[in-house]
């Protein structure tokens, strides 16, 4: 008789365990190791080979024909990969995917479209809408996967794409649509057919409140790619991201706007984001950022008022939490003072800045709003602020006055020792101090700075 080996395995993350335990020790979820039978103990272990001794190659992208999603991908959907894209509901995912699919018929790939949340008249209106109406584009109504590899079968095509993966269900699995179990069965079922010579598999995923995927953990470690599609939705801008890329490297960020004909690529970023600005108002500084790989040149608007009753501090696109800690900075180090003021600050244009290296533009905007005083126009504010009021340089500075001398700028203020070469000129200050004296004169004598801090 075969001996078999128990085994433990997480159905969160999917790591196998020698022995049960309360806790996972892969993704730390409690109570999600389950025993599963294992293999034959006297089977034979595969042979190990030497890596350099691996043939070169490997599946060629297929270009989707959307040139900011294909950035992302490093030039398209790999054949037989697995990709999630993951999004709020309602920011666009549906509008991007069928334009994907518009795309790649264009090319002359043959596409399925399992729309299990709206029905098929209703995505006609829409392919209507995005003139996305191409010969080539299948699309069935299903919510049983069963149904799905079905018309897999019959269709036999390049791109599968289910939207979405939350309201598929598999008959032998247990549990409603939409739960870990599922979601995970389900997910596999896929992935496995892609892996056996199947399409690429797209697969469309909400995103939770706190911005986490829905659904297991496993999820994420299944699929080759995982791209997140963010924006807000009072904002056209949408921002798209690979957080996981197994065939290249993750850090581009693909920009669009949201039109009423669907969604137009963005090619230049800073252009777009700074398409409104008005340079002569008190409170706004532009940052030199980077959003992974790519240089994006943002507006920091600050306000500054009296409060009517405690003071507010209040952030849009940027941390409140390092908004204090900035007030506290100028407060203690430069004589800024206004314990009594309400401060707003926003990152203009729907983005969001979380790198160190805006903390001299905020801090520049705040002292610009509170004294009247305007920021020269053609200057950047590029540096970490650090609480002893110093200045520290920022990574990839070479990127960012690039952008910035592109898009004409001729001056930046940075932190002492930074030494990039360009076309834009440096200003280097060792204290923020220093540099809003640079940026607005003597910090400690305009009148209006007297009033605002009650002296």
């Amino acid at each position: 008789m075969t001996r078999t080996t128990p085994r433990l395995r997480c159905r969160d993350c999917g790591l196998v365990a020698a022995k049960w335990a309360g806790r996972c020790p892969g993704c730390g979820a409690w109570n999600t190791l389950e025993e599963q039978e294992g293999g034959p103990a006297g089977v034979v272990p595969a042979t190990p080979v030497e890596l350099a001794a691996i043939p070169k190659g490997g599946a060629v992208p297929l270009p989707t024909g959307v040139g900011e999603l294909d950035r992302v991908l490093g030039g398209g959907v790999v054949p037989s990969s697995v990709t999630l894209l993951a999004g709020e509901p309602g920011i666009g995912k549906s509008t991007l995917l069928l334009q994907m699919l518009a795309s790649l018929a264009d090319g002359g790939a043959r596409s399925l479209l399992v729309s299990a949340e709206e029905s098929p008249e209703q995505v006609r209106q829409r392919a209507e809408r995005l003139s996305a109406l191409r010969p080539g584009v299948w699309i069935v109504a299903a919510t049983e996967l069963g149904e799905v590899r079905s018309a897999m079968q019959r269709v036999q095509p390049d791109v599968l794409v289910v939207d979405s993966i939350q309201t598929v269900a598999d008959g032998e699995a247990g549990g409603a649509p939409g739960t870990v179990s599922q979601v995970r069965a389900c997910a596999q079922a896929l992935a496995e057919d892609a892996k056996r010579g199947g399409p690429a598999v797209v697969l469309a995923g909400h995103v939770t409140k706190d911005g986490s995927i829905a659904g297991p953990r496993v999820l994420e470690h299944l699929v080759d790619t995982v791209l997140t599609f963010e924006g807000d939705r009072h904002h056209a801008l949408r921002l798209l991201r690979a957080v996981k890329h197994r065939f290249g490297a993750v850090g581009e960020l693909g920009m669009l706007e949201m039109t009423e004909s669907g969604l137009v690529e963005v090619v230049d970023g800073g252009a777009f984001l700074l398409a409104d600005r008005r340079p002569a108002n008190p409170g706004s500084v532009v940052f030199a950022a980077m959003d992974g790989r790519r240089p994006l040149l943002v507006e920091i608007q600050a306000l500054v008022c009296p409060a009517a009753g405690p003071p507010r501090r209040s952030a849009s696109g940027y941390d409140t939490a390092r908004l204090c800690q900035l007030l506290a900075v100028l407060d203690r180090r430069v004589g800024l003072r206004m314990a009594s003021q309400d401060v707003y600050v926003s990152a203009a244009g729907g983005v969001s800045v979380a790198e160190p290296a805006a903390d001299l533009a905020v801090a520049l905007a705040v002292a610009s709003a509170a004294t009247g005083r305007v920021v020269p126009d053609g200057m950047v504010a590029i540096a970490e602020v650090g609480l002893g009021g110093e200045l520290r340089r920022a990574l990839r500075m070479q990127s960012r006055l690039s952008e910035a001398g592109r898009r004409g700028f001729g001056t930046a203020v940075v932190a002492a020792g930074e030494d990039a070469a360009g076309q834009v000129e440096l200003r280097p200050t060792a204290t923020l101090g220093a540099a809003i004296d640079a940026c607005l004169g003597d910090a400690a004598e305009p009148p209006r700075l007297r009033v605002l801090s009650g002296s």
